[in-house]
């Protein structure tokens, strides 16, 4: 049981209780109401309330949006809710600059939409449904962060 210790410092049942809400929330909005919880398509929904562009306008934009929109927002609060309840209002703290913080959201964004789709719609929803795209999709991701994550460290990144 050391080895757990050593992997998880900060303890492990957080993790579960997260892994556990997030199965059960993609879960239920599936068997709900048909809904892939995938997080990428609600960033062009919400682009669809304020772009005329045709990609944007796209029917499975504009018809989605109110619920990707009030999925985002939930995901939002519910970050707010843990620094608040959970973690003493304390919020997540990282020696990464803002600005790499931003350029990585930036290129993960793009690429989520090159891909068809984010870590959480092919990670969770693809593979929970046993979409053979998804895992091809979560191997590229993951192969990716690791060298990404090994060139950085090799530069002195982090």
């Amino acid at each position: 049981m050391d080895w757990i210790a050593r992997m998880f410092p900060t303890g492990w049942i957080h993790f579960l209780a997260g892994g556990v809400a997030i199965g059960v929330g993609v879960s239920s909005l599936f068997v709900l109401t048909g809904f892939i919880g995938g997080v990428s398509t609600a960033y062009s929904a919400v682009w669809s309330y304020f772009s005329s562009r045709p990609h944007f306008r796209q029917e499975k934009f504009v018809a989605t949006r109110n619920w990707r929109l009030t999925y985002a927002l939930g995901m939002l609060l519910g970050g707010l809710v843990f620094t608040i309840a959970l973690n003493h209002g304390e919020g997540f703290v990282t020696r990464i600059p803002a600005w790499q913080l931003l350029a990585g959201g930036v290129i993960g964004g793009f690429g989520a939409r090159m891909g068809g789709g984010c870590t959480s719609g092919h990670g969770i929803c693809g593979l929970g449904s046993l979409q053979l795209p998804s895992l091809l999709a979560v191997i590229t991701f993951l192969f990716t962060a690791i060298v990404t994550a090994h060139v950085v460290r090799a530069l002195g990144g982090f």
